[in-house]
């Protein structure tokens, strides 16, 4: 195909799709580019490949029913998404959860976090040539997912939390169980940092490759690491605190350049803060009630509804209909593995969701990316893709 460039020369291009297709654009993603030679002159994204109807189905469920459908957002993270749906229909209800319930949310949430970022880091050093990192963070990613099972009998999508609390409390064991991963999860990091951070091969693909500016990325509506690998100090946790992140002593790691290997190496070492919140939280861990005690939301004790009238009649109310929400509407979010995200939930005082739209971290990244590639080669697209992790279920439309 035969088009003008800038400078009104006739030039031969080609063009060719890069995906939707593993391992390509890891998996329901398009981009559309225009080569000369293997240098990217123009790209068109596409993301209308995976047709879930997300914010639909949730109309046709009860809001616990809906639980299962978060865990398919980014289901490298299920339980910080059932976590984030949660404490946005708690912020409707106004409820106080118990202590030991928010401690329990927070481990939970860092755990994701972190095999989160484990997976998209040594996904991309695949992608980049480099397999033996892969091994390093996918085996201890497994005792994780071990601790997943005990927990709830899941390891990809556990649907472990409910609206007030938590489906069962923690078993016996799992504070150690936790603590006897965390030494693991240090040593995985010092391997994956001996091996890359200062390989040549590894710094000459990414130092200053497909960088973006505090500018463009705020302008996108980045958010999460991508947003602080261009620069910006923004994490919900320390600037929108909730679960009492605000007492927990970690740092947000801060880019310089933007490029490929910030948005490598922020997923890297925010593994190790999360590693120090996991650490406080379990020392904070004390016996106590999982779930609040608020009747709208939570089940009745079985000798009650044995024996009182009521506690059967509430029974049988939330078993059938669910919880109701509060008339109105709400934006609650919590600072997710890959950025903000968010519930926008409409209740008519029913006891299904009137109306709910998701704010996925994935879904503003993505539409960045042909901006991004345009002028780098097909490698280092490929490269840049896995740095900014997009995981497809988030961009369900």
């Amino acid at each position: 195909m035969k088009v003008r460039n800038a400078q009104g020369q006739t030039i031969e291009v080609l063009p060719l799709n890069l995906g939707p297709s593993h391992p390509a654009t890891h998996g329901t993603l398009r981009a559309f580019v225009a080569l000369d030679g293997e240098t990217i002159l123009a790209s068109a994204c596409e993301m209308g490949y995976l047709h879930r109807g997300f914010e639909k189905m949730i109309e046709q469920g009860t809001y616990q029913q809906v639980l299962p459908f978060t865990d398919r957002l980014n289901y490298c993270s299920a339980m910080m998404n059932n976590i984030g749906f949660c404490k946005a229909v708690e912020r409707m209800f106004g409820v106080e959860l118990p202590e030991r319930c928010v401690t329990v949310r927070v481990v939970l949430c860092e755990l994701s976090r972190i095999i989160d970022h484990l997976v998209c880091v040594c996904a991309n050093l695949v992608d980049l040539g480099a397999l033996t990192n892969f091994w390093y963070f996918f085996n201890v990613r497994e005792e994780v997912y071990r601790i997943w099972e005990k927990l709830c009998g899941a390891r990809l999508t556990n649907t472990v939390t409910r609206i007030g609390g938590m489906y069962r409390d923690a078993y016996p064991g799992f504070a150690e169980d936790v603590r006897a991963v965390l030494p693991s999860l240090e040593r995985a990091v010092g391997e994956v940092r001996g091996l890359v951070e200062r390989n040549r091969i590894f710094v000459d693909r990414t130092k200053g490759i497909c960088p973006v500016s505090a500018e463009l990325a705020v302008s996108y509506g980045w958010t999460g690491p991508c947003l602080r690998a261009s620069g910006v100090d923004r994490d919900l946790r320390k600037d929108e605190p909730y679960y009492g992140y605000e007492s927990y002593d970690f740092d947000t790691v801060i880019g310089t350049a933007g490029d490929t290997y910030d948005r490598i190496m922020i997923r890297v070492y925010e593994i190790v803060e999360s590693v120090r919140i996991v650490r406080q939280a379990l020392d904070r861990l004390k016996p106590g009630p999982i779930n609040t005690s608020d009747a709208r939301l939570h089940l009745p004790a079985r000798d009650q509804v044995y024996h009182d009238m009521e506690a059967l009649i509430n029974n049988f109310k939330v078993v059938y209909e669910g919880v109701r929400a509060p008339a109105g509407e709400c934006y609650d979010a919590t600072e997710a593995a890959n950025g903000e995200l968010g519930f926008w939930i409409v209740s008519d005082g029913g006891t299904n969701p009137y109306r709910i739209k998701v704010r996925p971290p994935c879904f503003t990244q993505w539409a960045a990316f042909s901006e991004m590639v345009e002028g780098s080669m097909i490698a280092d697209a490929m490269g840049t893709l896995g740095s900014i992790n997009i995981i497809a279920g988030e961009l369900d439309r």
